[in-house]
């Protein structure tokens, strides 16, 4: 068990799919990146929803609800979803008081609700306090036309509807959860900090997908502003090394959690695997 302030942490990787590797990777050239993530024949690399489930103090938190199962057949072909579980996100996870919402996008959000027997969607978690940034959800209401197709009405409509909590910076969510705000990717994307100090868990989100985003010009070309995401992860890698953070990578389908260090050209890399347990109901 892994126990971090008042909590018990477990890992829980809800769906495996595939992302094109050039958009995973923005203007790093395909001969680098692939070296780290190698792609399949339609130039997809291997990517996962990792998921925590925090137990204490009488509160059970899951963070983030990964894709969810609303997608079309055609839909899970093209992103190759690959679910790891026979039963939806609310069954696998039962009795979730507190959800915490990295940001909206739908590899986030969409576990968020689910398509009933009659094909109407139910919110997935109706009892469960939802904490998102306020100005994730005020961005999410009107997007731009780049991020359109990754803030879906099914699943913000459930977001809204249910016990909502609007965040701020810095906010100390629950007991010993804090956010930090990040807006390179997305405006508002919620940075969560579990504990202080050494061994405490940092959850990036998709300032760093993968371990194999930890070079600071590896930014996705989906992020609204390279240079914002390059700035702001390297201030997050910095803390994370200084202060020995276990860090967690939501994307990553082999390496869910590591510490990091500096390399002896200044560059962040793995310092050790950090093997977490595994929910189980």
């Amino acid at each position: 068990m892994v126990q971090v302030g008042p909590y018990s942490v477990s890992l829980y990787t809800s769906e495996r799919f595939r992302l094109d590797g050039g958009a995973m990777f923005g203007s790093v050239p395909k001969v680098l990146w692939h070296k780290l993530l190698p792609a399949d024949e339609s130039n997809r690399i291997q990517l996962a929803c990792n998921l925590l489930v925090l137990d204490g103090g009488g509160r059970r938190v899951l963070v983030d609800v990964g894709m969810g199962r609303k997608w079309s057949e055609k839909e899970v072909g093209i992103y190759a979803v690959e679910y790891l579980d026979s039963r939806a996100l609310h069954e696998a996870v039962p009795g979730v008081t507190d959800l915490v919402l990295t940001h909206l996008h739908f590899d986030h959000a969409g576990g968020i609700s689910f398509r009933d027997a009659a094909g109407v969607v139910q919110a997935a978690f109706p009892q469960a306090m939802i904490y998102l940034s306020k100005a994730n959800l005020e961005h999410a209401r009107h997007p731009n036309l780049r991020e359109r197709a990754s803030y879906l009405a099914e699943n913000l409509e459930p977001a809204i509807a249910g016990k909502l909590t609007l965040t701020e910076d810095g906010a100390e969510i629950l007991p010993q959860i804090k956010t930090m705000q990040s807006n390179g990717h997305t405006h508002g994307l919620q940075i969560l900090l579990i504990g202080e100090g050494k061994g405490a868990i940092a959850y990036p989100s998709d300032l760093i997908p993968t371990s194999r985003h930890l070079a600071v010009p590896y930014v996705m070309s989906y992020d609204l502003c390279a240079e914002t995401s390059m700035r702001e992860k390297d201030l997050f890698l910095k803390r994370a090394v200084a202060e020995e953070w276990r860090v967690v990578f939501e994307h990553d389908a082999d390496t869910p959690c590591a510490t990091l260090t500096f390399d002896e050209r200044g560059r962040a890399v793995i310092r050790e695997r950090v093997e977490l347990p595994r929910w189980k109901a």
